[in-house]
């Protein structure tokens, strides 16, 4: 009995990965329950077992006569119901565009809010946020420093949290933060606006042993677009 509950664990693990690496696209079938046992060479239950778990899961929905359709590949998938923002903009039809910024070990000083988090040292990582070719939100996240290995260019084939996730980091909750900030002289230049305040969105991303993994900063020019939050019922 224990041997099955490892088995389709594994398993389940395995089909995660190939829907994160695109095997498996968004709006696609998974194989059949057939084809999955020859493939793994198991048993009809270990293979429902499994995709129940990517069901509980919500990366995949299974419906009776129909098969198995992939409906996320985003890593902690269940977190959070809520809909990410970027999400939110593209379904407005506005241009959205992402660019990276910059990728590279700081020091940090007790007065940094990352310093609670990270200690003298951390991997640092901007971003930056374009609406019809406007800036309007300027990411900085804090990041272990043994990050060594990651460069610029990893962001711009895998997303942050899958990043984290090929590397042991796991994360088993996030906690935002939101208020209003008084925007400096040099974030008004950069985010090319006279507006004198913005919202500061700040993350902490905790791993089951109740460390930070990641502690990040967003700061939105809102006079361009109000910050939304699109809940599932």
């Amino acid at each position: 009995m224990k041997r099955k509950s490892v088995l389709y664990l594994d398993i389940a693990d395995q089909i995660k990965e190939d829907i994160f690496s695109g095997k498996y696209p968004i709006g696609s079938l998974l194989p059949t329950e057939s084809e999955l046992e020859a493939l793994f060479g198991v048993s009809k239950i270990t293979v429902r077992n499994a995709i129940e778990l990517l069901a509980s899961d919500e990366y995949v929905e299974k419906k009776s006569g129909r098969g198995t359709t992939v409906l996320s590949n985003r890593p902690y998938n269940k977190l959070s119901k809520a809909g990410s923002f970027t999400q939110i903009l593209n379904k407005t039809g506005l241009d959205v565009q992402k660019k990276n910024l910059s990728f590279e070990e700081v020091s940090l000083t007790p007065e940094q809010s990352a310093y609670k988090c990270f200690g003298e040292k951390a991997m640092r990582f901007c971003r930056l946020y374009t609406l019809d070719h406007q800036p309007y939100i300027y990411f900085e996240y804090y990041l272990p420093s043994s990050l060594t290995d990651v460069t610029l260019e990893s962001f711009e084939q895998e997303s942050l949290y899958r990043i984290l996730d090929q590397r042991g980091f796991k994360i088993e909750r996030f906690e935002d933060g939101f208020k209003a900030a008084m925007l400096t002289f040099e974030q008004q230049k950069f985010l090319v606006t006279t507006e004198t305040a913005g919202l500061l969105r700040t993350r902490h991303a905790i791993s089951p042993q109740g460390k930070v993994i990641e502690y990040s900063e967003a700061l939105y020019n809102t006079s361009l677009y109000p910050y939304l939050i699109e809940y599932e019922a």
